[in-house]
Parts: C-alpha cells; sequence; structure tokens
C-alpha cells in the first residue's frame, strides 16, 4: 500500500491516487518523491478549478477540496493551463526557480502516463512543456582539514558510536536515511549492503577507518533491551531503538558546533557532499565510479561534485608554461 498518510489520500481522486501507487510499487520511486508528486499535483488541480470557476475566486487554495477531479476534467488540460500555473506558481506562490522545474517534471511524468500507460489521453498536453532552467550551485562541503577537525571533536558517553556515524558520512557519502538504516546484517566483511532512494541497492566498500570505527563501536553497542524491531539495526539511540534522523542530525550539528564550524551551514546532507568532493578531489575517482558509490541514477547529479576548488584553479595558472615568463624592461632609447 502506498506510503503516504492515510489521511492524505482519503480525497484523493482515484485518477491521482493510481498514480501515485503505480509510482510507488512499479517505478519503485522514494517515498519522498511520491509526496511530493501528490503536493505538486494537488495543488495544480486545485488552482485549475479556480481558474475554471469550479470553486469560489476568493477561496483560499489551501481549502479547495479536489476529491471531485475526473477523467473528463483531466482531458480538457491544455499546455496554455500549465504554463498558466507555472506562472502562478512564481508570482503568486513565490516559488523558486527548482521549485517550479519540480513542479514541472511532477506534470510531465503524470500526464505521460495518463496518455502511454493508461491510454486515457488522445494526445499528452505536457509533451512539450519546457521546465525553468535550474543553474547548478557548487555544493557546500568540509574542507579536508575541517573534516578531520570535525572527527576530532567527538567525544562524551556515546563516542564511539558517534564517531562512527561520522566516519561513515565522511568515507562513504551516505544520505541520512541510508544511514540510519543501516543493519548489522548489512554489513559483510569489507562491504557495506545500502539501500537508498526506491530501495534500491548498492555495495560500498568499506576502507580501514570504516571497519576499525565500525569495530569500535559494535564492542560497546548496546545488546540487553534493544527492541524486537531494532535488533538488527546498527545504531541504536538511548531508547534502545533504531537511532531516528532527527538524532543523527542532532549528532552531527553538535560536534560541527564543537569543531567550530557551526555557523557555516554545514548539516548531515553537506557530509554527503564532503565525501563525494573529497573522493573526486584526492581520490582520483572517475565519475561513473563516484555515480555507483552515490547511489545517483542520474550522471548529471553526480557531476555538480566535479566542481575545481580554488587550489586546483591555482595550481592550473602556476602550471601554465608561460608563467614564469616577465616583459622585458621598455627600450627607452626609441
Amino acid at each position: 500500500m502506498i506510503c503516504l498518510k492515510y489521511e492524505l489520500l482519503m480525497d484523493t481522486p482515484d485518477i491521482i491516487k493510481d498514480f501515485l501507487i503505480y509510482s510507488e510499487t512499479i517505478k519503485n520511486k522514494s517515498e519522498k518523491s511520491v509526496e511530493e508528486y501528490f503536493h505538486d499535483l494537488r495543488t495544480f488541480f486545485r488552482y485549475l478549478k479556480q481558474t475554471r470557476g469550479l470553486a469560489p475566486r476568493d477561496a483560499q487554495l489551501e481549502k479547495i477540496d479536489i476529491k471531485d477531479i475526473d477523467i473528463e476534467l483531466v482531458k480538457t488540460v491544455s499546455l496554455n493551463d500549465l504554463y498558466s500555473f507555472l506562472i502562478y506558481c512564481k508570482n503568486v506562490r513565490g516559488n523558486n526557480t527548482k521549485s517550479r522545474a519540480r513542479k514541472c517534471s511532477t506534470l510531465k511524468i503524470y500526464f505521460k502516463y495518463l496518455t502511454n500507460n493508461k491510454q486515457l489521453l488522445k494526445s499528452d498536453p505536457a509533451a512539450l512543456l519546457e521546465a525553468p532552467k535550474v543553474h547548478a550551485s557548487i555544493p557546500k562541503y568540509l574542507t579536508l582539514e575541517e573534516s578531520k577537525n570535525l572527527l576530532d571533536s567527538v567525544d562524551g558517553k556515546n563516542y564511539e558510536r558517534d564517531y562512527c556515524i561520522l566516519t561513515l558520512f565522511l568515507n562513504c557519502g551516505l544520505r541520512l536515511s541510508e544511514l540510519c538504516g543501516i543493519n548489522i546484517s548489512d554489513i559483510r566483511d569489507d562491504q557495506l549492503k545500502v539501500t537508498g532512494k526506491g530501495n534500491k541497492q548498492r555495495v560500498i566498500h568499506l576502507n580501514d577507518a570504516c571497519k576499525s570505527a565500525i569495530k569500535n563501536y559494535m564492542s560497546v553497542r548496546p545488546v540487553d533491551g534493544v527492541k524486537n524491531d531494532s535488533r538488527d539495526a546498527l545504531f541504536i539511540s538511548a531508547q534502545k531503538k533504531r537511532i531516528s534522523n532527527k538524532t543523527v542530525q542532532h549528532i552531527v550539528y553538535t560536534f560541527l558546533e564543537k569543531s567550530g564550524l557551526g555557523n557555516k551551514g554545514y548539516s548531515a546532507h553537506k557530509l554527503r557532499h564532503t565525501a563525494a568532493t573529497l573522493m573526486y578531489q584526492y581520490g582520483n575517482v572517475d565519475v561513473r565510479i563516484l555515480q555507483e558509490v552515490l547511489g545517483h541514477e542520474n550522471l548529471n547529479t553526480t557531476q555538480i561534485y566535479t566542481h575545481i576548488s580554488d587550489k586546483q584553479l591555482n595550481q592550473a595558472m602556476e602550471n601554465n608554461p608561460l608563467s614564469n615568463l616577465k616583459a622585458k624592461p621598455k627600450n627607452t632609447n626609441e
């Protein structure tokens, strides 16, 4: 059954609900992705009802009910409706470029599904819909020295656990949910089986730092009193159950603050950026190998980590064969 909260689906029409279920069960999309589809489509059809006079003009968009949306209304959607919606999202809702691009993607996937998979539409109104261009920004990451300082700052009663968490983040480039989901049975010698977005699995090599950190933590990991459904979980909380995303985020923020990095905008996800960047800059890792390590479906997503550091730029300038040539003194006799 769909992972979305039951109360969110109660008033969702079948023509949207079927798509959400298909996205999760057949396309293997993550819970987060499916929930974003839901919110994007609900916003669009609320907007459509209001602009078509099917809901009061002065009604708050969030209050408009969409349970009566059916295929007959969907068949009337045009490319102009879709562009008008994106303009509304920009000018009225204040959505940024990235948010509007995501909504555009949702609409394209949804109408393609209705046209090709369900064959409910003769033509796809979103086929020619163009998304606003999102300029890729260089990901924020810790330098090598900052990473070492972060690890050196770890202390306290949960030292072995917290050090292991940070070590896996910085060496393996794990997502927050992936780290929290690690089971003891996922670890085999120097390999870690990771379950990523959409339940897609990949295997990551564990280097000596990771193996040492895991071994040290396992020597003190709680066993007695651990909840039955968490007995195989690698990381255990003070409540003797699988550690939560929120707790791990708190651990990361605590030691970022302790190491003097608390005011630089770093987070658990930035540690994933850090691992990817350090692998690329210091490990001579091919971008396609990096794609496999990070579990990216699209190579373009991985390529944001191939940004060039200031040090590399300076080195490139110094290595220019013309860098040592200097202007000769001007001939003053002319």
